[in-house]
C-alpha cells in the first residue's frame, strides 16, 4: 500500500514562508504524478501544483511565482516552497499521487496539513 504523509504546515504571518513535505512509502513506481492541492473553508479542493517524474511542473494561476514544487525522487519525497504567503491561502494542504498502480489508474491522498497565513 502507498501512503503519503505530509508535514510542515502552521501559522505564519502575511509575507512569510513555508516549506511543505510529502513523504512517500510503498510501491510508489508507476506513481509518475504527484501533486499538492487545498481546501479552505466551505471551498471545493483545488490543485496547487503538480510535478511528473520527468521534473514538468504545472501550477495554479494564484501561485505562480511564488510557490515552487520540487522532489526528491531518491527520498521519495515532494516538497512545495510558498513565499510571499497571503492570508488567502489559508487552507489545509493535502499531497497526491496518481499514476499506474497495479495495472490499473490509480490515485492515493495524505491526511492533510493545516497552513494558516494571518493578516
Amino acid at each position: 500500500q502507498v501512503q503519503l504523509v505530509e508535514s510542515g504546515g502552521g501559522l505564519v504571518q502575511a509575507g512569510g514562508s513555508l516549506r511543505l513535505s510529502c513523504a512517500t512509502s510503498g510501491s510508489i513506481f508507476g506513481l509518475n504524478n504527484m501533486g499538492w492541492y487545498r481546501q479552505a473553508p466551505g471551498k471545493q479542493r483545488e490543485l496547487v501544483a503538480s510535478i511528473t517524474s520527468g521534473g514538468s511542473t504545472n501550477y495554479a494561476d494564484s501561485v505562480k511565482g511564488r510557490f515552487t514544487i520540487s522532489r526528491d525522487t531518491a527520498k521519495n519525497t515532494v516538497y512545495l516552497e510558498m513565499n510571499s504567503l497571503k492570508p488567502e491561502v489559508t487552507a489545509v494542504y493535502y499531497c497526491n499521487a496518481n499514476g499506474i498502480y497495479r495495472l490499473a489508474w490509480k490515485e492515493f491522498w495524505g491526511q492533510g496539513t493545516q497552513v494558516t497565513v494571518s493578516s
